[in-house]
């Protein structure tokens, strides 16, 4: 019978240790749904003052996802949703989001040429703005969250980038705007 016990536990331990690697990103997987109820099921999310996580850059999610988490980022409702993951798995999470398709654009057409205050821009989110290390993917987002987002590194409501505040700062309010307008056409 003692037998029968060991034997029986070493292959339930067998089988959680093979299974391990499934369940934890099945329960990443699992543990991520309460994202879509803002970012959107599809990628796409439910209004224009929340990004596009899915194909975001995944250095740029976690350090996001850090910030909130430690405090670095204000939000009270993001900095809960990421104070339910560990560190590890935030990047586990990051990792997730960035693997999935950046969602297709709702709109056509040319935005037509690319403000020159934009240049700037372009030595960190990259010529076409698709983002890159270190920089955040900007092509695409909406133009309520890109402008939101320039104006408050701008008036230092948002200080967890070093770089940010400063650029902003030193852009008048219109250029934000046009640069928003034509980042969101993209």
């Amino acid at each position: 019978m003692q037998k029968s016990l060991a034997a029986c536990a070493f292959g339930a331990l067998v089988v959680a240790v093979t299974a391990a690697p499934a369940s934890a990103a099945d329960d990443i997987e699992s543990r991520v749904q309460v994202c879509a109820g803002c970012h959107g099921q599809n990628g796409v999310p439910i209004n224009s003052a929340t990004p596009i996580i899915w194909g975001q850059q995944s250095n740029y999610l976690y350090k996001e996802l850090h910030d909130y988490h430690s405090g670095d980022r204000a939000n009270p409702f993001m900095a809960s949703v990421a104070k339910m993951f560990t560190l590890p798995e935030l990047r586990q999470v990051a990792d997730y989001f960035a693997a999935k398709q950046w969602p297709a654009p709702e709109h056509a057409g040319n935005p037509g040429d690319a403000p020159k205050s934009a240049e700037m821009c372009k030595a960190c989110h990259q010529p076409n703005f698709a983002g890159g290390q270190p920089a955040p993917r900007l092509a695409g987002l909406s133009y309520d969250y890109l402008l939101t987002s320039m104006n408050n590194f701008a008036d230092g409501k948002r200080t967890n980038n070093l770089d940010m505040p400063g650029f902003m700062k030193a852009l008048s309010e219109s250029d934000r705007e046009a640069i928003a307008r034509y980042l969101s056409a993209l």
